[in-house]
């Protein structure tokens, strides 16, 4: 039941079984959600070129089609920062291993509850929710400067000293805010999943240590030496470069 003002989260299912989607869809609607659905990259792309979609369920196995290469797409083009949440049929690490690698901000692998479905939705919903709002032209830039490196985080871009506009996941992009609000100090893998994901480790969850070396591939990271990011064994990891904030106007 949504109460009056109260915003509808519109998910935009991408799965080729129609039972699937079927299922899904009635499900969130009972939930209170704004649903549209596509069974291919064609008909995602169409649904999302009409706008005011706040997430994606992306199904993995899509016939014909990737949905490795379709997040992947959507990560380099201009709905970079758009959250996915990946469904897969295979609960093996290597397939969640590569959804994230391309840019998921989370995973659920099939059958799982709807229940839980819904939970993870708004888990990635309020993640996204807390970054600053790219909406206003008049609005305060923060440019937050470390060693050779700036993030507009009003555009969520990571820009070198050349001026060089390196892209950012969302999943990447909260990492990175992460370490910048915490600089030179120890987080645990637990600390990092939880402020990143909004969930708990367990025992197997590579998760972190994915996105933090995907992370040092942006900034260009040696990772025999890293000078930003370092490994602390049976710790977790510390940003350790100094963080300058300025600001300007947009």
């Amino acid at each position: 039941m949504v109460l009056p003002n109260e915003r509808v989260d519109h998910i935009l299912i991408v799965d080729d079984d129609r039972e699937i989607r079927e299922l899904l869809s009635n499900y969130l609607r009972k939930n209170g959600c704004h649903v549209s659905v596509a069974a291919n990259g064609r008909q995602m792309c169409a649904a999302l070129d009409e706008g005011g979609v706040d997430l994606v369920v992306l199904d993995l196995m899509l016939s014909g089609e990737c949905g490795l290469m379709l997040c992947r797409e959507l990560r380099a083009g201009k709905w970079r920062a758009m959250p996915v949440l990946m469904l897969t049929a295979l609960n093996e690490e290597t397939e969640r291993i590569l959804g994230l690698e391309m840019g998921a901000d989370d995973y659920m692998a099939k059958p799982f509850s709807l229940r839980e479905l819904l939970a993870r939705i708004r888990s990635v919903l309020r993640r996204a929710r807390m970054l600053p709002p790219n909406m206003h032209p008049t609005e305060v830039v923060q440019l937050l400067k470390f060693g050779d490196w700036r993030l507009d985080t009003l555009a969520r871009e990571l820009v070198d000293s050349s001026g060089t506009i390196v892209a950012l996941s969302g999943a990447e992009y909260r990492l990175l805010r992460v370490f910048l609000d915490h600089p030179q100090r120890v987080l645990t893998r637990d600390q990092l999943l939880n402020l990143t994901q909004g969930r708990d480790a367990d025992v197997f969850d590579r998760s972190i240590d994915l996105l933090v070396s995907r992370l040092r591939q942006r900034l260009q990271e040696d990772s025999r030496g890293p000078r930003y990011i370092k490994t602390l064994r049976s710790e977790g990891y510390i940003f350790s470069s100094v963080v300058e904030l300025c600001e300007a106007e947009a």
